[in-house]
């Protein structure tokens, strides 16, 4: 059901869209962290270390998957708030096209460059070739993995936060049973955690773009739709390319300091492997609420209701720090038991090394949080370049002083220090951006 975000309070409007993002958030991680939970409990440390170590490649196909979601909910917001239907169907067929041709450059690029990656990063010998074997599977699936991020993101720009939730839910559910059956029942190893998340990421997929295919046959227009529209891209491309490169610098910065782990050998790999992964849960459903963020505020400013965006801020602030509370708290004082959840036969060293990261970074998430969503009201509004300033400030800072840091301390504490040093610096950044934005359209506080 398509939902008008431009009307009702905006607080309440804001909880009833955010929440089902945040599950499916929830799902969406599942993928990946049924990956590494079963890789490490039923195969071995090293698998955990290689999907781990996979994984940080995996991010720099799915930022482009990302900035082509954005792109095109952003737009579609827009024109939806605005009443254009003709030319919000012709935004989606353009993105389709766009991001068909992203793929098809991607999986090429991916076929032949996945193994100097795996060198770049220094992995290990041990763990090179289950890395090698999950990348070269996952590779063949993108089709699968941008096509469903267009398809949630037209969902999501059309005010219909729960389709894609169901779906979501259904796949990740299944793909922990289809897991577990490819490694306990089939032996088939890393190969088939990896198959697994390419069968149900590829159902998911289809069955998203089935039902929005059929959702947007009910939308009436006045005028005809086109199938491409240079000026539509263009509009598309100054939200995606910022979007995308967000992403993919954030995703190489993440493999240079996956390079600087890789140094310390496989348990500290293992133990940031299982870490990152509850850190991700956290940071990414901050980040897909900052999502909903946008597509509220594209809304309301394709409706001219500019007051309302900065009543979103609020409203924004308050979902994500009510998320805070309880993510701090369990990581804090049950962190052990969350990473033994990914590890069968852990090492000391494996074990010590996912709790300090869990307890330095885990009381930054109320920093992080307010980045994030004044992040996505930027983008809704389409202030890209602040929107870029923020997060290049962050990525620099965190990749810099892992270097520095864990060169002068000897240790990998350096390396998780990074983390809270570069969210706060680019937090305060990006609210003051947005404060500034609020003061030009006049919603000032």
């Amino acid at each position: 059901m398509n939902k008008d975000l431009t009307v009702g309070k905006p607080e309440t409007v804001l909880w009833k869209f955010c929440l089902p993002l945040f599950g499916s958030i929830i799902f969406q991680q599942l993928y990946n962290i049924a990956d590494s939970l079963v890789a490490g409990k039923f195969i071995g440390e090293n698998a955990l270390a290689a999907v781990g170590n996979s994984y940080e490649i995996t991010l720099i196909f799915i930022a482009f998957a990302f900035g082509c979601n954005m792109g095109c909910s952003v737009i579609v917001s827009q024109l939806f708030g605005a009443g254009k239907y003709g030319r919000l169907k012709t935004a989606v067929s353009t993105a389709c096209i766009f991001s068909a041709v992203i793929c098809a450059i991607l999986m090429c690029i991916g076929i032949g460059g996945c193994t100097p990656l795996l060198h770049l990063i220094r992995t290990p010998e041990e763990v090179f070739a289950d890395s090698r074997l999950y990348l070269d599977i996952y590779v063949w699936g993108l089709p699968f993995v941008f096509f469903y991020n267009i398809a949630t993101g037209i969902f999501s720009a059309l005010g219909d936060s729960k389709t894609p939730f169901y779906f979501l839910a259904a796949s990740s559910t299944a793909n922990i049973a289809v897991d577990i059956l490819f490694v306990k029942a089939f032996d088939m190893g890393v190969a088939g955690v990896a198959w697994a998340t390419f069968l149900c990421q590829g159902v998911s997929c289809i069955l998203a773009v089935f039902a929005i295919w059929k959702r947007l046959e009910k939308i009436q227009a006045s005028e005809k739709a086109l199938l491409f529209d240079w000026e539509l891209l263009k509009k598309i491309l100054v939200v995606a390319v910022p979007s995308i490169l967000q992403q993919s610098f954030i995703s190489v910065g993440n493999i240079m300091i996956q390079g600087v782990i890789n140094g310390f050998g496989a348990p500290v790999m293992a133990g940031y492997s299982a870490a990152v992964k509850l850190n991700n849960l956290v940071i990414t459903s901050f980040t897909t609420i900052g999502n909903g963020i946008s597509n509220f505020s594209a809304q309301n400013l394709g409706a001219g209701k500019f007051g309302r965006i900065r009543e979103g801020f609020r409203a924004g602030i308050k979902i994500v720090w009510c998320l805070c509370i309880p993510f701090c708290i369990l990581y804090i004082l049950f962190g052990r038991y969350f990473l033994l959840l990914f590890m069968e036969k852990s090492s000391v060293g494996a074990l010590l090394s996912g709790r300090q990261f869990l307890w330095i970074v885990s009381p930054f998430y109320f920093i992080v949080s307010a980045k994030l969503i004044a992040d996505g009201i930027l983008r809704g509004i389409s202030a890209m370049r602040q929107f870029m300033i923020g997060t290049f400030t962050d990525l620099i800072l965190r990749v810099v002083l892992a270097f520095v840091l864990s060169g002068w301390l000897h240790s990998v504490l350096g390396i998780w220090c990074a983390w809270p040093i570069g969210w706060t610096t680019a937090m305060i950044l990006s609210v003051c951006f947005y404060r500034r934005a609020c003061k030009k359209m006049n919603c000032e506080d």
